[in-house]
């Protein structure tokens, strides 16, 4: 089927007249294949329902820039032309800036027949200093806003050209590629059969957008921003039982956590060293480099905060390092059960910043529970998920009141809820 596309007029509107644009002879994305199976998209350049949990680790405004995508157990109908419904995977993508919600959005993808994967629609939701949503720009839905788009095309070739987004004064992005067959380093070492595009923007800029086998997007750049693979499951997967050392880095991390709340510095200090020395050990392991990078940042952060005495940087430091810890813990465990203990973290990052009296941390602490929930809810029991729920509907009506004693007191009240569930099982 014809996509429909917008108009000279529209185009010229927004602006984007003045692009230079590539000519529909060279454009792949003007028919839509037959979706007759749209939610198992396998292609390899683009394989999101394969891929459980991807991490980007890179720098943006010169701030640390790290992501988290997630396919979400479940899917959603779109209706993107009169009486013609696709059925979309759902993929949650959350980025975080200098270690901060900044935005979060839920992808809409289907493949076509041929193997062509199509983007039906994104919303998207940025988060300002404060914590809160003042932004939903970029958002848009296939049929509402304008055309389904190429993701990625079944076979791409050298010139060939697809706009991923094509919504005049909303979304509109084109790509042209310009090599394949790449090879590249890799979280777990070299990959080959990659891809490279560069990608126009409706502001006229460029950036160069990277795409590997069993990846799909694997590095960006744009203006000295700059985006990496850090790990994907279970492409980086390791074989094997879990090494003792990421859980033995867990708990000596969470003593140090709940050292520093307790202004307990002997302690926590003695956590940090132990910390220190299992992390010198196991380093030498074949790690996924931007991984250990980040997770080695997060420790020589962790000194300085504890000989000051600083609660804040100290607590947020520790809750860091295990963040990065359960990124290693991805290669060996669940997803989900990852997820829920990232879950965790972040509602030890509110008593961390609940004792600091800083609201725009709590407001962002709980807008970040909230989106995590989805990528664990299906595994808990029912009863359990309905305590999380009550937790969480406490803490937002916290943000809303403005008050950091009660965020204290509800995130305290969901860690132990926490504490007697049971981990999730693994899904069907």
């Amino acid at each position: 089927m014809s996509v429909p596309q917008p108009s000279q007029a529209q185009l010229a509107a927004a602006g984007l007249d003045r692009l230079p644009l590539a000519p529909e002879s060279k454009r792949l994305d003007l028919e839509l294949p037959p979706l007759s199976n749209p939610t198992e998209i396998t292609n390899p350049l683009f394989p999101i329902s394969e891929l459980e949990s991807v991490v980007f680790s890179g720098k943006v405004d010169d701030k640390p820039f790290h992501t988290e995508t997630t396919l979400l157990p479940e899917t959603r109908v779109i209706e993107w032309a009169p009486g013609r419904q696709v059925e979309t995977q759902v993929s949650q993508y959350f980025a975080y800036l200098d270690g901060r919600i900044e935005e979060v959005a839920r992808d809409y993808y289907a493949q076509a027949d041929d193997g062509s994967v199509w983007y039906f629609g994104e919303e998207v939701f940025d988060y300002n200093e404060l914590g809160l949503v003042d932004s939903t720009e970029g958002s848009w839905l296939a049929g509402k806003h304008g055309p389904p788009e190429m993701i990625m095309p079944a076979d791409p070739q050298v010139g060939d050209v697809h706009r991923a987004e094509n919504i005049p004064a909303i979304a509109f992005e084109e790509l042209t590629i310009k090599r394949t067959e790449q090879t590249m380093p890799g979280p777990s070492g070299p990959v080959e059969g990659i891809m490279v595009a560069s990608e126009l923007h409706d502001d006229g800029t460029t950036s160069e957008k990277v795409f590997a086998p069993g990846y799909g997007e694997f590095f960006s750049a744009h203006q000295g921003d700059t985006e990496a693979m850090a790990l994907a499951v279970p492409t980086d997967a390791a074989a094997g039982p879990e090494p003792a050392e990421l859980e033995a880095m867990s708990a000596a991390s969470g003593t140090v956590i709940d050292a520093v709340g307790a202004a307990s510095w002997e302690e926590a200090a003695a956590g940090a060293a132990e910390l220190n020395r299992t992390w010198t050990t196991y380093r030498q392991s074949d790690l996924p480099p931007r991984i250990a990078g980040e997770l080695g940042r997060g420790l020589e952060a962790l000194g300085p905060a504890l000989e000051a005495r600083d609660q804040a940087k100290a607590g947020t430091a520790a809750i860091d390092v295990a963040q990065s810890t359960l990124d290693l813990r991805l290669r060996y465990q669940p997803q989900a059960e990852v997820d829920l203990a990232r879950f965790e973290l972040w509602a030890r990052q509110i008593l961390v910043d609940a004792a600091a009296k800083d609201q725009g941390g709590v407001n962002g602490d709980v807008a970040t529970l909230k989106w995590i929930r989805d990528r664990f809810a299906d595994t808990l029991e029912p009863v359990e998920l309905t305590s999380v729920d009550v937790h969480l509907g406490n803490l937002g009506e916290s943000v809303i009141d403005r008050d950091i004693e009660a965020a204290k007191e509800e995130a305290a009240g969901l860690l132990d809820t926490l504490s007697r569930a049971g981990a999730p099982p693994p899904r069907s």
